[in-house]
Formats: structure tokens, C-alpha cells, sequence
């Protein structure tokens, strides 16, 4: 059978979500933990393969496995077997046609900014700091123009395998929290990279370092090298995975309190 599982994770001591050597990452922690509940091997396919250091609040795979287990016995099993850096949040059977990657309709990340003088003691690992002020106002004008179906090559990273850069972004929202800015990306998939390539324009533009109208002349231009800089993957959250309400996935997590612990 097919199950379906949703998956949290710090991606702060993981080198991404892809199965290497000689490395910790999330695949082969979650794929050992699966397996023992499985009392067999277990190989995962995941919605968005994650960077090194960047996080997940609901991320979700899928394996074929011949165990029978009740969800219970899959999310308490993997929880005792996993680190305290992951957490499987639900699992349930899919339909065998039912694909983590290729069945998602969106996805939707976030980036979060710490933007004040101090620097943060128990968010070190996961927001980008930044001390100069922010306009979140000109962020979010400069996130207007890059809404819609694009050729998103200047935000690509050289190593992204991706056929064709053409991705449709649905939403791009720029939000101030009190000392915190929260970028929030939607689009049917991204380049790799892409959304802390978009990140890191947007904070230049609210540095005062470039004019709004500055992430147009980007984004036609098609080049990379005109870009900012990457923005750091500490701020990088892989937030919600949508798919058809005909497979019945449990809703991702419900938020905690305004501010960097909701993440």
C-alpha cells in the first residue's frame, strides 16, 4: 500500500532533504525511522526537496510498503525512532495514483526576517537578521511585479536541473510583525533557490539599495549575476504542500502566536 505522511523538521544540522554520503539529511533519518516501523527497507519521495539548513512546518512524502500499520502505530513508531529535530505529524493510506511531487497543485514557503539592532539568541538557525531597517512597504510593491506566469531565470540558482525556468507565482506577500518582516511565496513550484533569491531582492529594495521597480528590470533582464546575493537558508521555511481535496490530507498545523514562534 501507499501512505502519506506530513513531516516538521529544523533543517539547521540536516544538509538538505536528499539522501548523500557522509552527511545527515532528512531522507535518510526519516527513511531509517519509517523503516524499523515498517520492519523493512522504505524509500521516500517527497513534495520539495529542501536545502541544507532550510525548514519544514509540513512537508509531506509518500512510500509503498507491503507492513499494515494503523496511523497510530506510524506516527508514534517513526517519533520514538527520530531525532528531536523531526517530527512525522500524520500518515495515512493514498490512493496508488497519488504522487507527493507530481500531485501538488502549490506550495507555499516562507521567509522570515529578523529585523532589528540586536541579533536573536534562540532564533540564530532559523531567520535571516537583518539590523538595517526594513520598509516593508517597498517590499511588498517590489513583490507586485513579479505576481504572475514568468521566465524566473535571474532567480535560479546555476545548479537548478529544472527544464524550463517558466513558473507561475500566485501570491508574494511582504508583512511586518512587530520586528519581524514575513515574505510568504506561492506558486505552482519553484527553481531551486528561487524563493531566496526573490527574498534576497526583496530586503535590498527595502535596505533603500535599489528602487521597487528595480525587481522588474530583474526579472526581464533573465540574468542571475544582477540579482542580489542568496538571502541565508536559516530564514527559509517550507510552509504548506496543497493538493486535490479528493486525497483528503490532513490540513497542515494550525499557527501558534504571532511572531517567529509560530514557526
Amino acid at each position: 500500500m501507499r501512505i502519506a505522511v506530513g513531516v516538521e523538521y529544523d533543517g539547521s544540522a540536516f544538509a538538505g532533504w536528499q539522501s548523500q554520503q557522509s552527511v545527515r539529511t532528512v531522507q535518510q533519518v526519516l527513511e531509517s525511522a519509517l523503516g524499523t516501523v515498517a520492519a523493512e527497507p522504505v524509500s521516500l519521495v517527497c513534495a520539495g526537496r529542501t536545502d541544507a539548513g532550510v525548514h519544514a512546518r509540513a512537508q509531506v512524502a509518500h512510500f509503498d510498503t507491503h507492513a499494515d500499520r494503523n496511523a497510530r502505530s506510524w506516527i508514534l513508531g517513526a517519533n520514538t525512532e527520530a531525532p528531536p529535530d523531526l517530527a512525522v505529524l500524520w500518515a495515512q493510506p493514498v490512493p496508488a495514483h497519488f504522487h507527493a511531487r507530481y500531485s501538488a497543485t502549490a506550495r507555499v514557503y516562507r521567509y522570515l526576517v529578523l529585523n532589528r539592532t540586536a541579533r536573536s539568541a534562540l532564533h540564530a538557525a532559523r531567520a535571516a537578521w537583518v539590523t538595517r531597517a526594513l520598509d516593508a512597504e517597498r517590499m511588498a510593491e517590489a513583490a507586485a511585479l513579479l505576481l504572475g506566469e514568468h521566465d524566473f531565470s535571474a532567480f535560479r540558482s546555476s545548479e537548478c536541473q529544472a527544464k524550463s525556468p517558466v513558473r507561475r507565482l500566485m501570491r508574494l506577500a511582504v508583512e511586518r510583525r512587530g520586528d519581524w518582516i514575513v515574505i510568504e511565496a506561492v506558486a505552482n513550484a519553484f527553481l531551486h533557490h528561487m524563493v531566496r533569491n526573490i527574498a534576497g531582492l526583496l530586503i535590498a529594495v527595502g535596505r533603500g539599495d535599489e528602487p521597487p521597480g528595480w525587481a522588474r528590470t530583474v526579472l526581464e533582464g533573465r540574468d542571475r549575476t544582477r540579482c542580489a546575493a542568496t538571502a541565508p537558508a536559516a530564514g527559509l521555511y517550507l510552509w504548506e504542500v496543497r493538493y486535490p481535496a479528493a486525497f483528503g490530507l490532513p490540513a497542515p498545523p494550525p499557527e501558534g502566536p504571532q511572531g517567529a514562534d509560530q514557526l
